[in-house]
């Protein structure tokens, strides 16, 4: 069990991505582009190193959408980098029609996803695109959980069939795992053992789940905590022996609780395994302006107010 008062090593998940980038780059042939924001979503270190290979698009999402298209269709690999808010919302016509239904190697790297952009407000947190993406036929969905994750997760991508969208929270986060941590596309990952619930994961509230769960067993409350980092497909074996073992299941995310994780784990347990769920997110409302932590805290999400509902659940 970790010590809440242990510092932790922190990483901005998109700083990883920009590095997997620049290393891949040395001996894997692919483009990369962006729209405006090479800098912000460190697309930008690829450039610096193999300009040849990259294209700064503009302020143009849709155009750059169809842009990777089209070199997917001459057998290269096309890397989008933009905002969330604009590769899943502004671009959404794109990446349906010219991305996802002809089945194209184009991988899109979404960054400052969720309540971690933070200051920027409603306007660019977008809560949403984990259900859209999901909802398109053949897309592989990844949402990692921090730094050396990310990086595994651009790899795996590089090696999967078809169109990858890799979501990634502004915020540096607690790093959790390391390059030891085995990351299979499509299965979680148990980060700690527990009998009395669990909670399944996504993305930066992994990091807040883990202290959720030191506080709890400081009330004698035992808490799994599993990590689903593939959102589509989702770890659907899992989900069903964790609700099977505890009885109470919790979702936790950055995200609306419809549509995203909570709603794939609704899915499988409706199937298979009936088990009451309390969905941990954004409940339709749309975001605001402050702080990340001031934000999570106001939406129920951080550690703390995690820890309160679901002690109470469980009463």
């Amino acid at each position: 069990m970790s010590n809440l008062n242990e510092p932790k090593k922190k990483m901005a998940p998109r700083d990883a991505f920009g590095r997997a980038l620049e290393e891949m780059g040395a001996d894997k042939d692919f483009v990369v582009l962006c729209a405006d924001l090479a800098d912000a979503t460190r697309a930008g270190w690829f450039a610096e190193k193999y300009p040849e290979r990259f294209i700064e698009c503009g302020i143009a999402e849709a155009n750059m959408m169809s842009l990777a298209a089209g070199i997917a269709t001459t057998g290269k690999i096309a890397w989008a980098s933009t905002f969330a808010m604009f590769a899943a919302g502004r671009a959404y016509e794109q990446v349906r029609n010219s991305i996802a239904y002809p089945h194209l190697n184009v991988k899109i790297g979404a960054t400052h996803a969720g309540l971690s952009v933070g200051e920027d407000g409603a306007t660019h947190q977008c809560l949403e695109d984990l259900g859209l993406m999901r909802m398109l036929p053949g897309m592989t969905v990844f949402s990692p959980c921090d730094g050396p994750e990310t990086a595994k997760a651009v790899k795996a991508a590089m090696e999967i069939d078809g169109p990858v969208y890799i979501r990634m929270g502004r915020a540096a986060v607690d790093v959790l795992t390391d390059e030891t941590t085995e990351f299979v596309p499509g299965k979680g990952i148990v980060m700690a053992e527990g009998k009395d619930a669990v909670v399944f994961a996504t993305g930066l509230m992994v990091a807040e789940s883990m202290k959720a769960r030191d506080i709890l067993a400081e009330k004698g409350i035992d808490l799994a905590v599993v990590n689903i980092h593939t959102i589509k497909p989702i770890d659907g074996e899992l989900i069903a022996a964790y609700a099977e073992k505890t009885g109470h299941v919790f979702t936790a995310e950055d995200h609306f609780i419809d549509g995203g994780l909570g709603s794939a784990v609704c899915e499988v347990l409706s199937e298979c395994q009936p088990t009451k769920v309390c969905r941990i997110g954004v409940k339709d409302t749309f975001g605001r302006s402050g702080t990340f932590d001031t934000l999570i805290e106001h939406y129920g999400m951080s550690a703390v107010r995690m820890a309160e509902t679901i002690e109470a659940e469980l009463r």
